[in-house]
This record gives C-alpha cells, sequence and structure tokens, in this order.
C-alpha cells in the first residue's frame, strides 16, 4: 500500500502548477534581476510579477512586501528588526506560550539583550485572552508578536482586537501566519497587524522562499546587510526561481481558496468523524469552529503517540508527545493547554490539504482504529510492539 500523507502542516508538496511556472527560470531566464541587460529584464520581470501575486493575496502594496529566505527569517527579521530598531522607546515584548520556536527561540534570544518578554497564557482551546494581553501592556512594550493560526491545533488567534489592544498603548504588531495563508483569508488591514509573516513550503511552494509584510512607515533594524536588494531591506541577490514558485502559488490561493478550504474541511471532518464512530477514547485538541480547516489534533487517551505512529508506518502524521521510560515529553502547545495527561501523551495531529482524497481518509481510519484498539489493551510497556 502506498504512503498516506497526513503531514500538511509540516510541509506541502510543490503544486505541479507552480513548479511549471518556476521551469522557465531553471532552465533558460537565468539573469541577474539587478542587471540592466535584457536577460536581467527578464528576470526582474518574474521578481515583479511574484511580488504583486503575493501582494494581491495579503491586500497589500508592493512596496510593503520583501521576499526572504522562509518563514524564519521573516519572523526573526520582524522581531529582531522592532526590538533593534525602537529599544530607546521601551524594552518589552509580548508573546504567547504557543507560538513556533521561530518566534519562540527569537524572543529568548532578545531576553539576552535586555529585552523583557511576557508569555502570555492560552486557556484551554489555545486561544489567548485579549482581556490578559491588556494587562499585560504598558507604556514600554514596543511589540506584540502573536502566531495567526496554531501549527499543532489549528487555533485561530483573535488578531484583529490583538492588534487594537496593542496600537492603544503604541505598540506594533506582527503576525506569524506560515499555517494560515492558503487555508483562511489573510488580509492585512483586516488583521490591522504591522508586520506578517510567510513561509511557502506550507502553501504549496519551494522550500526556502518566503515573504515579510511591512507596513508603510515602520521603522526596522536592517537584518540582512550588503547591497541595495528589496528595497534595501534584505541584501542579497535575488532567489528569483523560488520567488516565482511563492508568487505561482499565492496566485493559486488567491484563485482558489474557497474551494480548498472547503475540501480541507470535508476531509478533517471526515477523518474526525469516521475515528470517533469507531468508538476510541478520544479528544479532539482546539477549538471546534475558531480552528483551521484542515487540521486536526486528537488525543487518543491511554496510548502512546509515538508507539501509533511506529505500528502504522502507511500514514504520516505527527506526534504531540514523545514517551520515555521514566517521562512523557509534551509538546508545549499541550501543556500550555492543560491537556490532561493520559489524554495528551497519546497526541498525533492530522492535517490533510488539497490533494487529500476520500479513499486516504478511510484507509488511514481504517489503520489507525485497528492500531489504538490493539494497543489501548496492552500495558503501555508492551506497547512498542
Amino acid at each position: 500500500m502506498s504512503a498516506i500523507y497526513l503531514d500538511y502542516n509540516a510541509t506541502t508538496p510543490v503544486d505541479p502548477q507552480v513548479a511549471e511556472a518556476m521551469l522557465p527560470y531553471v532552465h533558460g531566464l537565468f539573469g541577474n534581476p539587478s542587471s540592466s541587460h535584457g536577460f536581467g529584464l527578464a528576470a526582474r520581470e518574474g521578481v515583479d510579477l511574484a511580488r504583486s501575486q503575493v501582494a494581491e493575496v495579503l491586500g497589500c502594496r508592493l512596496d510593503e512586501l520583501i521576499f526572504t529566505s522562509g518563514g524564519t527569517e521573516a519572523n526573526n527579521h520582524a522581531i529582531k528588526g522592532v526590538a533593534f530598531a525602537h529599544r530607546n522607546r521601551g524594552n518589552h515584548i509580548v508573546t504567547s506560550a504557543v507560538e513556533h520556536p521561530a518566534v519562540t527561540e527569537v524572543c529568548r534570544y532578545l531576553e539576552t539583550h535586555g529585552f523583557r518578554v511576557t508569555y502570555l497564557p492560552v486557556y484551554e482551546y489555545g486561544l489567548v485572552d485579549v482581556s490578559q494581553l491588556k494587562e499585560a501592556l504598558t507604556k514600554e512594550t514596543i511589540l506584540v508578536t502573536i502566531m495567526h493560526a496554531n501549527n499543532e491545533v489549528g487555533s485561530i488567534q483573535p488578531i484583529a482586537e490583538i492588534a487594537e489592544a496593542a496600537h492603544a498603548v503604541g505598540a506594533l504588531v506582527h503576525t506569524d501566519c506560515a499555517q494560515s495563508v492558503g487555508k483562511i483569508p489573510v488580509n492585512v488591514d483586516e488583521l490591522g497587524v504591522d508586520l506578517l509573516s510567510i513561509a511557502g513550503h506550507k502553501l504549496y511552494a519551494p522550500k526556502g522562499i518566503g515573504a515579510l509584510y511591512i507596513r508603510n512607515g515602520v521603522r526596522l533594524e536592517k537584518f540582512m546587510h550588503g547591497a541595495s536588494h528589496e528595497q534595501d531591506r534584505r541584501a542579497g541577490t535575488e532567489n528569483v526561481i523560488e520567488m516565482v514558485g511563492l508568487g505561482a502559488a499565492c496566485s493559486l490561493i488567491h484563485q482558489n481558496l474557497a474551494e480548498y478550504a472547503s475540501h480541507m474541511r470535508e476531509m478533517r471532518d471526515r477523518l474526525e468523524g469516521q475515528l470517533l464512530d469507531f468508538g476510541v477514547d478520544a479528544r479532539i485538541n482546539g477549538h471546534q469552529d475558531l480552528r483551521l480547516p484542515n487540521t486536526s489534533s486528537i488525543s487518543f487517551r491511554g496510548v502512546e503517540a509515538d508507539r501509533i505512529l511506529a505500528n502504522l508506518p502507511t500514514v504520516a502524521a505527527s506526534a504531540g508527545a514523545a514517551c520515555h521510560s521514566d517521562r512523557v515529553e509534551l509538546s508545549h502547545v499541550l501543556s500550555a493547554m492543560a491537556v490532561p495527561l493520559d489524554y495528551a501523551m497519546g497526541t498525533i495531529r492530522f492535517s490533510v490539504g488539497r490533494f487529500t482524497t476520500a479513499e486516504e481518509i478511510e484507509l488511514a481510519v481504517g489503520e489507525l482504529s485497528q492500531v489504538i484498539r490493539k494497543l489501548a489493551t496492552a500495558p503501555l510497556s508492551a506497547q512498542a510492539g
């Protein structure tokens, strides 16, 4: 049996239409976009088109968008850029307890450089309480950075409310949209943010490309030094091939988002419904409605997530916990959400995509139910089988 891929939040395949758009820049249009001759101008046209395609999805101006090497660089640029450019006004940053390491590790680094960081707790659905955010804000707060949608449980944060509260004290707002772009509408004005990060490999573009939205007037410390590429914000010869790929991927999203989201929701709901119909003792983590249409974090009571996956070689998914002989290592997201340990230890994240089929869901559910029932009747010490 061929493998069934249910880990689209980890990475997506390159959409065939995206690959097709990139091919001319692989084989012939190799010029440097900074060159003034025909080869360079042809490459520049590809970059300009890609920028307009990404900007169209986000609803921003062309000069508010720079390309990066991915979501991690975009997050680093945004957070460090604000911190070092505005530290004369304040040194306080607010984030959440459920951010991706590409945000939390940046914040930890800044703490070693004299910045004070508040890590907001989340309640049971993995969402920030805006009233707690308001209590945490001070006149020293220069940045609030909270992800749009969580990569593990899919919960969608109230970014517009967060932005309104932060702006009331003069703080800038950054949001990591690596998981949300391509699954739900993402518009910079509707969210009210000043900075926004995206990652190409989460939306059917190649790995190694991303983008950062920077609202006009926002001042950042430069992250990459060199020549004056990307409006003198990000030095380095443009990665034309992958920029074109990101642009093409965003164009597909702009044209087909409703269709993509509907299909993903149907596949996710089919997965959850069929699993629960098998009578396994399980719970779904995250908000029932304020959740990405493709993401399902399911906790199976009394079994170990890594053992489930080890006994399920045909299904690709992600474990939310790693169980050892003397301890259970939960993801920081499940810990922050206070998921009961007997459930949390058996948490698996399933994330479907635009290419997931109903047949794959049925096959995966059939295997999953058998494995979980077998493990549930075995002592934990014997679950390695």
